[in-house]
């Protein structure tokens, strides 16, 4: 073996492990144009729809930063934090097709000084933590640099 880890999502079937272009994985109402992350699969639960037909679709992967915080403290079990915990961002970024609003840490590196509501943002696959000779990988949201594509 190369000493490389074995990189397995963190959260089971909620992305792709694409890690050149990951995907959220969420579900579409046809009825009523609905669109759903994590994916929903028994029924629509907008209110005004009756639909019970969903079908699983990969969301955008490009979005625009809604709004953002900082995360100071580490977060309750079942959540895995890092050893020293470090304080890292949370983004809430609206996708650019669907219109929905999806959270997720932004990558290390990025502070909430460097953000700016309305900045085009990125999916991206990252480290969440690691055990022995695995990662967990979980999606988190970059800025778009210039020059660079979304």
């Amino acid at each position: 073996m190369d000493g490389a880890k074995e990189q397995l999502p963190a959260v089971d079937g909620w992305f792709t492990m694409d890690v050149e272009n990951p995907k959220l994985i969420g579900s579409h109402c046809a009825s009523c144009n609905t669109y759903y992350f994590p994916k929903e699969t028994h029924f629509c639960r907008n209110p005004n729809c009756t639909s019970s037909e969903l079908s699983e679709i990969t969301l955008s992967t490009e979005g625009v930063l809604w709004s953002f915080t900082n995360n100071c403290y580490a977060p309750p079990e079942p959540y895995i934090k890092a050893d020293p915990f470090v304080p890292y961002a949370i983004a809430a970024v609206e996708l650019e097709k669907e219109k929905m609003v999806v959270l997720g840490q932004i990558v290390e590196g990025v502070k909430v000084e460097d953000l700016k509501a309305g900045m085009p943002m990125k999916l991206t696959l990252d480290r969440l933590y690691e055990k022995e000779n695995q990662e967990f990988m979980v999606w988190k949201w970059k800025p778009v640099q210039e020059g660079e594509s979304a």
